[in-house]
């Protein structure tokens, strides 16, 4: 009986987890991520222009990715439930109106909705982002005339950084008010709880695959290049800072 009681015991004091989240799914975010900040950081100066440059092909590769996966990958990650959740918001206003007390608010069913907002925002701000940057690099505006895209593509830089502001800040506000780290299913892709998994594969050669892929396309960048990704001026000038 002794065996029995610290057998649950342990049991007890274990806490039980279950994947929300595969490996593809978080690898994409980070390297997203990584992406954005190192354009956005290396935006001014023409001695970070190929590492700018890379980065956002990376971000352009990466969306085709998330496109592809969400179209044909399980179903937690698919575009469809994207959008299902951003479509209830009408309902869901409706519902927190005529609701009779806060408590009676569905804000877990509001957080996702938000968080699904701001995925596809960063999504599809990522197409025109892209794409005037390619035309800035490649002085489309020869042809086109004026500065109009260059003004576009920093436009584009400036709204992406305000999504990922206001989802940072609604992860860190959600964490603070729960007293529960939310940014942690984005690492490990398990959260606490007893259940089934929702994700039943993590699929981690997928993810690696992606890892290897974009850090080859890097290393083919830096190759192609005289001087690197990052020239020696830029290299000495962060030195001459120091």
């Amino acid at each position: 009986m002794q065996t029995l009681s610290s057998s649950q015991a342990n049991q007890a004091t274990t806490r039980s987890t279950r994947r929300v989240s595969d490996a593809p799914t978080r690898m994409f975010h980070w390297l997203f991520a990584a992406s954005f900040l190192i354009a956005y950081l290396t935006a001014d100066g023409e001695q970070w222009r190929l590492l700018h440059v890379t980065s956002g092909y990376t971000m352009a590769g990466l969306l085709v990715f998330r496109i592809v996966y969400g179209l044909f990958g399980p179903r937690q990650v698919s575009l469809k439930s994207l959008w299902n959740k951003v479509s209830n918001a009408p309902q869901w206003l409706r519902n927190a109106i005529s609701s009779q007390s806060v408590s009676g608010i569905n804000w877990r069913q509001g957080q996702n909705m938000l968080m699904a907002l701001a995925i596809i925002l960063l999504l599809l701000m990522t197409i025109p982002l892209t794409l005037s940057g390619y035309g800035t690099y490649n002085d489309w505006s020869d042809f086109l005339g004026g500065d109009w895209l260059e003004d576009l593509h920093e436009f584009f830089g400036e709204a992406f950084l305000i999504v990922v502001l206001a989802h940072l800040g609604l992860i860190i506000g959600l964490s603070f008010l729960r007293r529960k780290n939310q940014a942690s299913p984005m690492l490990t892709g398990r959260v606490e709880g007893t259940g089934p998994d929702l994700v039943k594969n993590n699929r981690g050669w997928l993810a690696i695959l992606i890892l290897v892929t974009v850090l080859a396309y890097g290393a083919f960048e830096w190759q192609q290049s005289p001087n690197g990704l990052v020239s020696p001026v830029a290299i000495s000038s962060i030195g001459e800072d120091d």
